[in-house]
């Protein structure tokens, strides 16, 4: 059984507390949230790969090392030999520039004054991180996939500059495990194959970033 068996079986209960409109909402939530985010994210770090060599030169020489260094190369990966510095400056430079929740939504709990502008409590709030991600005040060449602005900074938690997973209390609670996911993806790619540019790849932003006409590459097995 998985989750949404369980679900349905909750929907039969005399005494449940879940609605249909929950269940459905539930559903579409969690194929975003589990599915999408982390697969649309690996499609965009493979997009900016493709056209920065030197970045993944890095990427691939760094993984390499990885795999020397493990005492039986056959064994099963672990996030602690793998999510290292180089690594997460890549993951988190295509988060920032991917945006892939392109709003968060908060409310306030009581009036808040901001800029001459009062929130008055009970409002709901909508956070844009794109507008953040991408602003030149926070970012030199926002729009540029530059892993290596990343060396100086804080890699692993949420700032107001860096909001990929949210922030405070509602801090998303898969955020190392989807970084975990992109992460063995990549080492995989990387140290196994490589791969060329078929067809689309164009990036449009509305405000979250999508592919209009997919992003198509041939993918190749590397020679021993």
């Amino acid at each position: 059984n998985d989750f949404f068996d369980y679900v349905l079986e909750e929907l039969k209960q005399n005494d449940t507390m879940l609605t249909e409109a929950t269940a459905l909402d539930l559903m579409f939530a969690l194929l975003f949230a589990n599915f999408e985010t982390t697969s649309q994210a690996i499609t965009v770090a493979i997009k900016f790969l493709t056209h920065n060599p030197r970045a993944l030169k890095e990427l691939t020489e760094e993984h390499q090392k990885i795999l020397r260094k493990r005492e039986n190369p056959k064994l099963d990966l672990h996030g602690k030999n793998i999510v290292d510095e180089i690594y997460l400056q890549v993951i988190n430079e295509t988060l920032r520039l991917a945006s892939i929740v392109p709003v968060l939504f908060r409310k306030a709990k009581k009036d808040i004054k901001f800029k001459g502008y009062t929130i008055p409590s009970g409002w709901a709030v909508m956070v844009c991180p794109p507008a953040v991600h991408l602003d030149p005040v926070n970012y030199k060449d926002p729009l540029d996939f530059n892993p290596w602005r990343w060396e100086d900074m804080d890699l692993k938690s949420a700032s107001k500059t860096f909001m990929a997973f949210g922030g405070g209390q509602r801090f998303c609670v898969g955020a190392d495990f989807a970084k975990l996911q992109i992460a063995i993806f990549l080492h995989c790619l990387v140290t196994k194959y490589q791969w060329q540019p078929i067809k689309g790849g164009d990036i449009v932003r509305t405000p979250g970033l999508q592919f209009p006409n997919g992003f198509h590459v041939r993918i190749f097995e590397k020679e021993t």
